[in-house]
This record gives structure tokens, C-alpha cells and sequence, in this order.
């Protein structure tokens, strides 16, 4: 899901888009099988009790838990992006309520990385974009193939630089 080319500006055009690592969805995909199996369950226990009704208010719980717990965070995963284009890092995020952050790249004096030992197995990773104003740094966590994209973001900044020293 690129950055739209109404969002972009003249001259620019999409590098990468990626979004966090698909291991945010571990523990909704659990919660998937746990409150289908026990809504099945419990609706097999409940049969033709008071005509039904019990079955079907177990139903209904059981879908209200699954949007909740499950259908949500998909969406919040799924539409939670990170565009690299040539000359800035878009983060577009929101299920509803859109809001979008912008890191213009002649701003980034410094990109790093970090991984855990779980990033390590997983392939994953945390950037980390410093600029002159910010001591702290800007972090996006759980990059996919975080070397990849520390790669393309730095060569990009690194050209960018350049151009402006010129």
C-alpha cells in the first residue's frame, strides 16, 4: 500500500513502503482460535436452550470478542504503513481517524538499527533516524528486513546530503 500519487509532490516518487513486523499479529491470531473454539463450544453446549437464545447470545459474544480482539488489530497492523520515498519517510497510520507523520530526509543526520535477539530470528528490527534538534531519536519499531531498509533509507539520505553540499 504505496504512498498515493496525491500525496506526493513534484519530483517524488515511492522507493519502499513496508509496515511492522507480521509478529504483532501473533496474539490476535491466537485469540482467533481460542474464542472460535470456545464459542463453538459453548454454543454446541447450549443447544435449544430457551428456544435458542442462549446459543445465540453466546454467538454474539463470540463476535463481538473476535472484532474486538481480533478484526481491530488486524486493521490497525494492515493500515499502519511506512512509505520511503526519494526525498522523505511518510508513517500513515488509523483505522478511521487517518494521521500521518513526515520525516524529510534532509533532516536525518544519522540512521541506526537495532536488534534483540528475537528481532535477530524474526528479521526484524528498530530504526532510529537522529537529527540535529532531536537527542533522543525517532524510532520505528519492528521494521520487516530492518537491514534492507536502513540501507535504502541511508543511501538516500546520503544522496540527498550530497546534492545540498554541492
Amino acid at each position: 500500500m504505496a504512498l498515493s500519487d496525491k500525496m506526493l509532490m513534484t519530483g517524488e516518487h515511492n522507493i519502499q513502503t513496508t509496515r511492522t513486523h507480521v509478529k504483532a499479529l501473533v496474539l490476535p491470531f491466537l485469540l482467533l482460535l481460542v474464542i472460535a473454539f470456545a464459542g463453538a463450544f459453548g454454543a454446541a453446549q447450549a443447544g435449544d436452550t430457551g428456544d435458542g437464545y442462549v446459543r445465540w447470545a453466546i454467538v454474539a459474544v463470540a463476535v463481538v470478542l473476535l472484532v474486538w480482539f481480533v478484526i481491530i488489530p488486524f486493521l490497525r497492523w494492515y493500515l499502519w504503513t511506512y512509505t520511503l520515498t526519494n526525498r522523505r519517510i511518510v508513517e500513515q497510520k488509523g483505522v478511521l481517524t487517518r494521521t500521518g507523520r513526515i520525516i524529510p530526509l534532509n533532516r536525518i543526520n544519522d540512521v541506526s538499527y537495532e536488534k534483540n535477539l528475537n528481532d535477530r530470528l524474526l528479521r526484524s528490527g528498530t530504526l532510529v533516524f537522529h537529527n540535529a534538534a532531536d537527542e533522543e531519536g525517532l524510532k520505528l519499531d519492528d521494521i520487516p528486513r530492518v537491514e534492507q531498509f536502513h540501507r535504502a533509507i541511508s543511501d538516500l539520505v546520503f544522496e540527498v546530503q550530497n546534492t545540498h553540499d554541492d
